[in-house]
């Protein structure tokens, strides 16, 4: 197997992990994470970050530890990658989510899987919660998460190699704490987009493909900047 195949089923692998365990946990809680309970919204968010944290830590050496669309997105845009793997990323980490939410849906107790939509997050339009404000909040929210992986990760100085992917989960932990009574804090279009197909559940189906790819690009383009980062090609 061939260094591009190895990294698409490093990608495939870690996002189907994080489907599964996060959005297991959000079924568990048997309600969509906008409307869990506190307790149920702190486990959430820890099973969502710790798999981070440890699905990043096994496979950044391979393919950079992505499973995120916006990730790869803000890599991209500041040419880490080229259009052609991050396109192939894409695929890996859809496919990965969509077979995840195929899973649960197989394995989970239908009435759980029918009241928590099998994990989708959606808009809690029900506190007040705007769709164009939810939009704003995926983006900073996901920002944060990429300009953590652009400074620990991608910058050559960072501190990856000590602390592998634990600060990059617990960026998704805050994040999940902070946006999820609201957004569900997503921060990642597979993490949306595996369980809504499979679920049927596409109400504000943009705000988490633009909020996320939104902040995912302006943080690799601060990223550079402020990490002093070079294109591959550049170093």
């Amino acid at each position: 197997m061939n260094d591009n195949a190895r990294s698409l089923v490093a990608e495939f692998i870690g996002t189907f992990a994080l489907i599964f365990i996060g959005c297991g946990s959000v079924i568990m809680a048997g309600n969509a994470l906008g409307s869990a309970p506190n307790a149920g919204l702190v486990a959430t968010a820890l099973a969502f970050g710790l798999t981070i944290a440890v699905i990043v830590s096994a496979i950044g050496p391979v393919s950079g530890g992505h499973i995120n669309p916006a990730v790869t997105a803000g890599l991209w845009i500041t040419g880490q990658i080229d259009a052609i793997k991050a396109a192939t990323y894409w695929a890996a980490q859809l496919l990965g989510a969509v077979l995840a939410a195929v899973a649960l849906q197989l394995i989970m107790p239908s009435a759980l899987n029918e009241a928590a939509k099998l994990g989708t997050p959606e808009v809690n339009t029900g506190a007040g919660m705007g769709v164009g404000a939810a939009v704003v909040l995926e983006a900073i929210l996901t920002f944060f998460l990429v300009f953590v992986v652009y400074g620990t990760a991608v910058n050559p100085k960072g501190a990856f190699d000590k602390v592998a992917g634990f600060p990059i989960g617990l960026v998704v932990t805050f994040g999940m704490l902070a946006g999820g009574p609201m957004t569900g804090g997503a921060m990642n279009p597979a993490r949306w987009f595996g369980p809504a197909l499979v679920s049927g559940t596409w109400t504000d189906w943009w705000v988490y493909i633009v909020g996320p790819l939104a902040g995912g690009i302006v943080a690799g383009l601060v990223g550079r900047v402020v990490f002093d980062t070079k294109k591959p090609s550049d170093a």
